[in-house]
């Protein structure tokens, strides 16, 4: 059974990379454009990973890390990928727990690499 990868981004042009590079890595693809709906989503889709940014209109993804972090279900792997990349934005996410921080923009080669590092394929 493939991989599910949930991106939870604003930026339209990042999410239809990501899911052009992610389907053809043969892998299911979701996405979720609001940071107030993205609990719900990972619920609904119980993704293996979750690409997340930092910044997100109605919630921002540090806040939804934690709430990923407190949830008592089987949790994703979670690969923070944002525009914030300074060291004090790093140190929080690590903190929280991140699997992996990314910034923005980044390399197809590497993102796809570090992806299926995560998800063991």
């Amino acid at each position: 059974m493939s991989k599910t990868v949930l991106i939870i981004e604003d930026e339209p042009n990042i999410i239809e990379s990501l899911t052009f590079l992610l389907g053809r890595e043969g892998l299911r693809v979701f996405a979720e454009k609001d940071g107030g709906a993205a609990m719900q989503r990972i619920n609904e889709t119980t993704p293996d990973l979750v690409i997340l940014d930092a910044m997100l209109p109605n919630r921002s993804g540090f806040d939804i890390l934690r709430d990923i972090q407190a949830s008592d279900k089987s949790m994703p792997k979670v690969l923070m990928l944002t525009a914030k990349g300074q060291p004090r934005d790093r140190q929080m996410a690590t903190e929280i727990g991140v699997d992996l921080f990314m910034t923005k923009p980044f390399s197809n080669s590497e993102i796809i690499s570090e992806i299926r590092r995560l998800l063991g394929i």
